[in-house]
This record gives C-alpha cells, structure tokens and sequence, in this order.
C-alpha cells in the first residue's frame, strides 16, 4: 500500500519504510508525526481524496533536522553603476522515516500533526498542553479619573485687552462728538479719553489748547483745518 501525501507545498508518494526529506517539521529528532494532508492511498482498495482522504493519515518518525545543499544566487547589473550581489541560502529540512500509513482512524491516533515551522520537542507540547490555564490576574482597582481642572482665572492681560476692545459708554450727558467734521468712532474714543466729552469744552479750547491736543493725539492740525471750535461753536448756541 502506498499514499501521497501533501506537506510544506510539495507532494510525496511514500510507502512504508521509505526514508524522506521533507520541509522543516517543528519537531525534534525521535518524535513521531503524522501527515493528515494524504491526498490518494493506492492499493487493493485505492481511494482518491476531494482534496484529501478523510481520515486518512501517514506517520512517520523524525530522525533529524538537516539543512538542504547550499545555493548561491548572483546578481550583477551591467550599468554605468553597476553593482553586483551575491547570495547563499540553505533550505532547512527534517528526515523522516515513514512508519505507518492509516487508511482510517487517524483522528484518533493520538500522535502528533506533522507542522512546518520551528523545530520544538513533543515534549514541550504535551508540556504545554497539560498545563493548566493561569486564572485571570484580579483587575487592577482603576485609578479614580482625574477631577476637571478648573477653569483658569484669565490672565491679566486678556482682560486689560477684552476691557480695552469693549467700547466705553458715553458719560451721562455727553455731546455726539461725531456730529464734527472728520471726527469718527475712533477719534470721538481718543477725545473721550482725554476727557472731551462736550461741545462746550472744544468751543472752549484756546489755542495753547489745541496745540496741547494736537500733541497728544497727533491730529496734525486737524482741529483747526476741520473747524472743530467754530462747528462746536454753533451747536452749543443751539
């Protein structure tokens, strides 16, 4: 009787006894496998898997990890810069002896499933597999999330800003100083904060006056080219 069996993407027609170089098992010399992928068993009663034979299964003993025969892969690039690459690979493979072939019951055969991969005893699975699950670690208490901080005092600044950004009230019986040639929003605030709130304190001024506030709010003149006293004048009689 023989099979052909599938492992590390390459197919294998074995029969018993026969010695075969497989893919890396993840197993240690001495351990017994068995391959479940067996895709025919061939004999008096041959049967051909879609894809595999259910229940089927080959096993074989691992006799040694060994390592395939060395390739070297060169590379050279004939260009101005050229350059040139040398490689050199050995596949890692395991030698197994084929010891039964099983047509039926391989579910229950106890051994161990033939994987690819690294190499690690069959010790350390029944090891792992005895070993009970560690019970869960008690939750840490969570830590008390931490209180909103408070909102800032704004800082002095922002609010000598937001002070000076809100537009002043008029004082209580102040004059529309905007009634004035020339005289907008942002002169009427300069006026107010020097203390000019009336037409009765511009038709007042004297010329030391207005040479006093063309200094300090430099108007360049502006007072007397617009006639601010002579306007303040007139609405004052009215």
């Amino acid at each position: 009787m023989f099979a052909v069996l599938k492992t590390g993407g390459k197919q294998y027609k074995v029969q018993s006894g026969d010695t075969l170089r497989v893919e890396k098992l993840a197993a240690n010399a001495g351990d017994k496998v068995q391959f479940n992928d067996v895709l025919m068993i061939g004999g008096d009663k041959p049967q051909v898997g879609s894809p595999v034979v259910a229940d089927a299964g080959v096993q074989a003993e691992v006799i040694e990890q060994i390592k395939g025969p060395k390739t070297i892969n060169f590379v050279k690039r004939r260009r101005k810069h050229s350059s040139k690459r040398t490689k050199g690979h050995r596949q890692q493979l395991t030698l197994v002896r084929i010891t039964e072939i099983l047509s039926s019951g391989a579910g229950k055969s106890g051994v161990m499933a033939a994987e690819n991969g690294a190499g690690f005893g069959i010790a350390a699975v029944v090891a792992a597999a005895a070993t009970p699950k560690k019970a869960k670690k008690a939750a840490a208490p969570k830590a008390e999330a931490p209180k909103a901080a408070e909102p800032k005092a704004e800082a002095p600044k922002k609010e000598a800003a937001a002070k000076k950004a809100a537009p002043k009230k008029a004082a209580a019986g102040a004059d529309d100083l905007k009634e004035l040639s020339g005289v907008g929003p942002a002169l009427e605030k300069k006026l107010h904060a020097n203390g000019v709130t009336t037409f009765a304190q511009i038709a007042a001024w004297t010329p030391e006056d207005v040479a006093d506030m063309d200094e300090k709010l430099s108007f360049k003149g502006r007072i007397e080219r617009e006639g601010w006293i002579a306007q303040a004048q007139e609405k004052t009689k009215g």
